[in-house]
């Protein structure tokens, strides 16, 4: 990997690019939220296009789920593989490979016409999106320097925040106008400017030293810590998304909505995800433990209080606009961790990270729509969300204790491996 010195937590050595006296993010960070937006649109599109691809399909609820799922395995696999064999080129250059595949992956969707070929085109398209993730944060990060390190990650994951704001319900309106497919070729071509916006926007670096190994990598992934957010993004991701994944058909079949309202309170959960990852990433940077533990405490609660409340359609609205808020707000926070836990391995940790995410994201929505067809129907979710994200307070109260007990109360990585 690039060198990672310059993310040093607090504490550590600064570098001059960790100068910020403004407090403002450089313009890559941005750009790279841009990147992210489009990532996690179409990850999650599925979500809110769920009932037009199983008709046109011909395929059930649990099938078209499966379009989430396999995204997730592709990321999994992706984020770190595609970190480890990219190890030798810029990390320019792995950002802009990934969009273009990116792009051709959209295409071939847009043009499939059985499951199978949608699930190839997205499995294949993920593997480039869990490389884009894994490379964005570090670039972000490093940007930004370890004081503001949180912070420039929460924007970028905030991009994808900004996908459930916009990217998630646009999509569901293109799809209710000009059918599904509209919603990929929209995506491919957003992609391809992004491309463009890359390439002259984000600063050139150089490849890789040689010097860097795999097995240099891995040896500096021996942090218990790390593993421990490393679980914690497992089981809060997958409790949030095993609910979120089957949002559509809850509201419109369980909780009386109108299908053509979908797409305006999925908005509704996506600014509340959007206004979370941005205070979460602020209040990350003094207290992460305070946000690691929150976070699942209150997303457990919120998923207990949807189960109960499900055949209410404003109560539903509005506990999906609160899980939106909290859901996953701790997200940044638990990227910093791992790339600060990972030590020279900053750029795999991160990879890791984003595996983790997605693990959980498969196993909660191959779960949730399992679950769907016993007699929870389509409360089974809800509950398997819940059941998730409360292993969260597990690994985060570990972490906490830890932090405490080693006198770190401000959650700084530095030295704490």
């Amino acid at each position: 990997m690039s060198d990672t010195s310059t993310l040093a937590p607090a504490g550590g050595p600064r570098t001059p690019d960790a100068a910020t006296p403004d407090r403002r993010l450089p313009l890559v960070v941005h750009v790279l939220a841009l990147g992210t937006f489009l990532m996690l649109t179409t990850e999650f599109v599925v979500a809110g296009i769920l009932p037009e691809i199983a008709g046109d399909l011909g395929i059930s609820w649990g099938q078209a789920g499966s379009l989430i799922t396999v995204f997730a395995v592709g990321m999994i696999i992706g984020a770190p593989v595609m970190t480890l064999a990219t190890m030798r080129i810029s990390q320019k250059l792995t950002l802009l490979l990934a969009l273009v595949v990116f792009v051709a992956g959209h295409v071939f969707v847009a043009l499939g016409s059985s499951l199978s070929a949608l699930l190839v085109a997205r499995f294949v398209t993920a593997l480039a999106t869990g490389a884009f993730w894994a490379v964005a944060a570090v670039v972000a990060s490093r940007a930004a320097g370890p004081a503001l390190g949180s912070r420039a990650v929460g924007i970028v994951a905030a991009g994808g925040s900004l996908a459930t704001v916009l990217g998630v319900p646009l999509g569901a309106y293109v799809a209710q106008q000009v059918g599904w497919r509209g919603t990929f070729w929209a995506l491919a071509a957003a992609a391809a400017l992004a491309v463009v916006l890359v390439e002259r926007l984000v600063p050139r670096d150089e490849p890789h030293a040689p010097s860097a190994t795999m097995l240099s990598e891995l040896v500096d992934l021996r942090s218990g810590r790390l593993w421990l957010v490393l679980a914690a993004c497992v089981t809060t991701t997958g409790g949030v998304l095993a609910a979120y994944s089957f949002v559509a058909p809850v509201l419109v079949e369980r909780a009386g909505l109108s299908a053509s309202l979908v797409p305006l309170v999925l908005t509704g959960f996506g600014v509340g995800s959007f206004v979370g990852t941005i205070v979460g990433g602020r209040l990350g940077d003094a207290h992460p433990h305070l946000v690691t533990v929150v976070t699942p405490a209150v997303t457990t609660l919120v998923l207990l209080a949807m189960a109960l409340l499900t055949g209410s359609t404003g109560a539903t609205v509005a506990l999906l606009v609160v899980l939106g808020l909290f859901g996953l707000s701790a997200n940044s926070v638990l990227i910093h961790l791992a790339v600060g836990f990972a030590g020279r391995a900053a750029t795999l940790g991160s990879a890791l990270s984003v595996a983790a995410f997605n693990v959980g994201t498969a196993i909660g929505t191959a779960v949730a729509g399992a679950v769907i067809a016993t007699p929870l129907g389509l409360t089974g979710p809800t509950l398997v969300g819940a059941a998730f994200v409360a292993l969260t307070l597990i690994p985060v109260g570990v972490l906490a204790l830890l932090a405490r007990r080693s006198g770190r109360a401000a959650g700084s990585p530095a030295g704490s491996r």
